[in-house]
């Protein structure tokens, strides 16, 4: 079975307790989608909620060895929604990419893939446009998709119709193109150039899995290749 790393995220309980949660649709869906989903920890000693993001430690190499670890055990990343990019998530990125995992990026996931080995810029929504939907079902607005793009590859079409909870944007940097925009230009999908699916979404096709196509078809796409990593992994271990 293909086993799917889900890093968790952050946030307090109703009591001020730090705790560490991945949403359940994210969870359920990729199960339905024939993986077994794998949290992955945070490995820092520190208050994720109260740490600015320029007052985070520099990783130490026993952390890296332990997020090293975890990929050993995946054979693809989705990178969830949430509230604040961390040197753990930026790692684990790196390392994705070195290691040729297969990436999927949702919502703070695509903000983290665009803001790779730069600064982080994440700007606030500033627009008429609604980028904050209220309820789970339907879509509120369109995205424009590059046909020069794999994004494109996968559905095959220019322009959709998405879900939208994000009161934030990711900006553009050197390292992954912009494949998708909304109507009112902002970016809502990256990927990195070349044969490894790596691809973000400001969008969220877990929520929409059920009833979307377009959705089945992205995150499909992605066990794809997780599966094709997979198999690698067999066979360079028969090799051996």
């Amino acid at each position: 079975m293909v086993v799917i790393g889900l890093p968790l995220r952050y946030q307090k309980s109703d009591d001020d307790r730090s705790i560490l949660y991945i949403s359940e649709r994210i969870r359920r869906t990729f199960q339905k989608a024939g993986a077994y989903t794998l949290p992955i920890a945070p490995v820092q000693d520190v208050d994720y909620m109260k740490t600015r993001g320029n007052e985070f430690l520099e990783l130490t190499d026993k952390e890296k060895d332990i997020i090293d670890f975890s990929l050993s055990l995946v054979d693809g990343i989705v990178f969830p929604g949430g509230i604040k990019i961390t040197p753990y998530d930026r790692y684990l990125l790196e390392r994705c990419i070195e290691l040729k995992i297969p990436v999927l990026g949702i919502c703070l996931g695509m903000q983290l893939l665009s803001c790779y080995k730069e600064e982080i810029e994440i700007d606030k929504n500033e627009t008429e446009l609604n980028h904050n939907q209220e309820s789970d079902f339907g879509f509120c607005h369109k995205v424009k998709i590059s046909k020069n793009s794999k994004l494109y590859e996968i559905l095959n079409k220019e322009e959709i119709e998405v879900n939208s909870f994000h009161q934030y944007h990711g900006t553009h940097n050197s390292y992954y193109k912009i494949s998708a925009v909304s109507e009112d230009g902002l970016i809502e999908a990256v990927e990195l150039e070349g044969d490894v699916f790596n691809i973000g979404v400001q969008w969220h096709p877990e929520i929409s899995y059920d009833f979307d196509e377009n959705s089945r078809k992205i995150i499909n796409a992605f066990m794809n290749a997780a599966i094709s990593k997979k198999n690698q992994k067999v066979v360079e271990k028969e090799c051996v």
